[in-house]
């Protein structure tokens, strides 16, 4: 009797069980940055719907921007939303700001089908060791401002502040290298820690920005395999935790500041980690998708880091390439991507971490500009001004796939000189005036590229073609009004 009595409790207790490993299988638990420094952007609406149809159910933002918003409303994506740098000192020192930015960009959007915001990052790695200690005394009161004025709100429950530290807040010293003997930067220990027990009061992550590429990048002794996650021939031993890869080590070295800070179930939360595909020796579609999907596969199958198990919440870095970001770290910022420029995939990319050679589905209906490129004239015979010209087009546009170990670094001279004057072309959307360079140059209907670098022909978005739509509307308007006017008179 008690056992036909138990069978129902059974059954209802596995078909809970078969549910929840269905939505384990199919939910992503992966986020991604979708940064905007780009002179030509495809159209908000069409990347929501992308994210949507590959699967993308998390995306940080790196500004409150209300296009991008607006077409996230009514959407199942959750959103993290971030406070530039430049803005931290107001926000430290006047309340009344903090509360006038959370009401414009949080509670105006958090409504019952809205947009679904969860996370407020307060700045974008303000401790960096580069800033020299810019951004210190703002941070903390500008984090405090900004969650008091979420509350406030009665969002507390279900939007935490955070902020995104780059990974050189913590360190093992080099007389012993091992995660153990991790702790927070000296001279900012203190302050970190206080900020922590913020975010721990409030039941908000730790956040932390990993990049085992830089690793890669700013060291030419370093293992390449430690950089991946398919194994490696010296495993680093630390105690009875072995580490075969520098995300791991990297990771574990938080966990054990974090533990000697008094604080050892801290949530932590890795807001960007990704590998770019141009602009460096290491930088190559080929090293991109072996680290990103051995990076799904690892933080996704709840094997987590020797220090910490489980499935680790991560923000891949990035969604689209940004063709106007900074490259004072390296040519490789502008290639950081899973998707080129126009949203085309770059690569097989298994969202789920099962590596199956899934392709990602691309931005749909995307416009381009006329199939035109401006190259090198073949009858130019003057080219002592040729350097010159280059260095200006460059200058101007985007060239850092020309760069030692990029993706056309194999072209001659004169493909090099074609490449920058195509880039000037393309990023002035193809005016006839900006393909002269002195007669140095001339517009064609073929393609220049070859099989490993690719002449673009821009998307036809951005805010020049906005410009030109404006001064449309405007010439339109004038003549209505002359049509008008004749009409009248006569």
């Amino acid at each position: 009797m008690e056992m036909v009595e138990a069978k129902p409790h059974y059954n209802y207790l596995l078909i809970l069980f078969v549910i929840f490993m269905s939505m384990v299988s199919t939910g992503l638990c992966v986020g991604v940055n979708w940064g905007t420094m780009a002179t030509h952007q495809l159209p908000p609406e069409k990347v929501v719907r992308m994210m949507i149809d590959n699967g993308f159910d998390k995306v940080k933002l790196f500004e409150a921007d209300d296009n991008i918003l607006g077409a996230l409303i009514g959407t199942d994506i959750e959103v993290m939303l971030a406070i530039p740098n430049f803005m931290l000192q107001e926000m430290s020192e006047d309340p009344g700001v903090a509360a006038s930015w959370v009401d414009a960009n949080v509670t105006s959007y958090s409504y019952s089908g809205g947009v679904r915001i969860k996370y407020v990052a307060v700045g974008n790695e303000p401790f960096l060791r580069t800033y020299n200690g810019s951004f210190q005394q703002f941070i903390l009161p500008a984090l405090k401002n900004i969650q008091e004025a979420i509350n406030h709100a009665g969002l507390g429950s279900q939007v935490k502040a955070t902020i995104p530290f780059n990974a050189d807040i913590y360190n093992s010293p080099d007389s012993n290298p091992v995660p153990s003997a991790g702790d927070f930067r000296p001279e900012m220990r203190d302050l970190t820690i206080e900020i922590i027990q913020y975010l721990y009061s409030n039941d908000a992550p730790f956040t932390v920005n990993i990049y085992p590429f830089l690793s890669l990048y700013g060291n030419n002794y370093f293992p390449v395999d430690y950089a991946f996650f398919d194994g490696s021939n010296k495993p680093i031993k630390d105690g009875d935790y072995v580490y075969t890869n520098v995300f791991d080590a990297n990771f574990d070295t938080l966990v054990w500041s974090l533990n000697k800070a008094g604080f050892p179930d801290m949530k932590i939360m890795v807001g960007e980690v990704g590998w770019p595909t141009d602009g460096d020796k290491d930088a190559n579609i080929e090293n991109a998708k072996r680290f990103n999907q051995g990076l799904l596969r690892h933080v996704l199958s709840g094997e987590g880091t020797p220090a910490r198990k489980g499935i680790i919440d991560v923000y891949l870095f990035s969604l689209i390439d940004e063709n106007a970001k900074s490259i004072a770290p390296g040519s490789f910022e502008r290639h950081w991507g899973i998707l080129e420029f126009d949203g085309k995939p770059k690569y097989e990319l298994d969202l789920s971490g099962k590596q199956e050679n899934k392709g990602l589905i691309a931005v749909e209906d995307v416009q381009y500009l006329l199939k035109r490129w401006c190259v090198l004239n073949p009858d130019a015979d003057d080219l002592e001004d040729l350097p010159k010209s280059i260095d200006y087009a460059c200058s101007q546009s985007d060239c850092t796939a020309l760069g030692y170990g990029s993706s056309c670094n194999h072209l001659t001279v004169q493909g090099n000189a074609s490449y920058a004057f195509n880039m000037y072309y393309q990023f002035k959307n193809q005016g006839n005036w900006d393909c002269d360079f002195s007669g140095l140059a001339t517009v064609t209907n073929e393609d220049p590229s070859d099989d490993k670098c690719q002449f673009p022909v821009m998307i036809a978005y951005g805010s020049s073609m906005v410009l030109h739509m404006k001064l449309l509307n405007i010439l339109l308007a004038i003549l209505e009004g002359c049509i008008v006017f004749l009409i009248l008179v006569c």
